[in-house]
């Protein structure tokens, strides 16, 4: 399994909800992330740019952007950012050398 980090920011609708009706995302996302036969490891609020940092560990990329796609098809998030951490990097860096691009230069 590869880990993630998803970072999201909750729509106005969204936001406004929570506010209203104070709840646990986390447990809610939880068992999303558990039925795509992965493990959340943390859900943090953030200041900033996004308002909640999700640190997953998932069997692939299709089931990580498959709970993206769902969670941000919900309507209470303006935008999502998936990145994978560096375990997968360095297989995809390693397995870049033979895959025979050639730049402009030659």
């Amino acid at each position: 399994m590869a880990r993630y980090m998803i970072q999201a920011s909750y729509s106005t609708q969204g936001m406004s909800d929570l506010v209203n009706n104070p709840q646990d995302r986390a447990a809610n996302l939880r068992p999303v992330i558990e039925r795509m036969g992965g493990k959340m490891e943390s859900f943090d609020y953030a200041f900033g740019d996004f308002d909640a940092v999700v640190i997953v560990d998932m069997p692939d990329n299709t089931a990580v952007a498959s709970v993206a796609m769902a969670v941000g098809a919900s309507g209470a998030i303006s935008s999502i950012k998936t990145t994978f951490i560096p375990e997968e990097a360095m297989q995809a860096m390693r397995q870049a050398i033979g895959v025979g691009y050639r730049g402009p230069s030659g």
